[in-house]
């Protein structure tokens, strides 16, 4: 099956995806900062450059998107039709990076948390933030 863009539309579309600044992190981080957290933006000094690190608690967040993460069982995750072998090999070696990412994160002693996209709709987003919140405090 044959891609419903031309090549150069296609790769303008996915130019335009971020990778930092995007609208859940955003939320994400206006609710922390909110409720007084202080916190560091991808810290290259750490293994995968988390989205958010707390120096005080030793945290790290990731805010994943579903489909480039393959968060499982996901309404957001859908497998595309076209290139499936290629789209699967490569979210799943981005699965594996993020497994090694927060193995190398925990040897070096820091707590991992992830944020999901589908949990920052608005029927689940202030649940999930005020979770997040509290899940960040208890590591003081």
């Amino acid at each position: 099956m044959s891609d419903v863009h031309s090549i150069e539309t296609r790769s303008y579309n996915m130019s335009r995806i971020r990778s930092k600044n995007t609208k859940p992190e955003m939320l994400v981080r206006k609710f922390l900062f909110g409720k007084g957290l202080r916190y560091r933006l991808h810290d290259k000094t750490l293994p995968g450059k988390p989205d958010l690190v707390f120096p005080k608690y030793n945290v790290v967040l990731f805010i994943h998107g579903c489909f480039w993460h393959g968060h499982e069982g996901c309404k957001y995750f859908v497998v595309p039709k076209t290139r499936t072998e290629w789209w699967l090999e490569k979210i799943g070696k981005t699965v594996k990076h993020d497994d090694e990412t927060i193995l190398k994160l925990y040897q070096l002693g820091w707590s991992s948390l992830i944020v999901w996209e589908c949990e920052l709709k608005p029927e689940k987003r202030n649940k999930t933030l005020t979770d997040l919140y509290t899940k960040i405090c208890q590591y003081l």
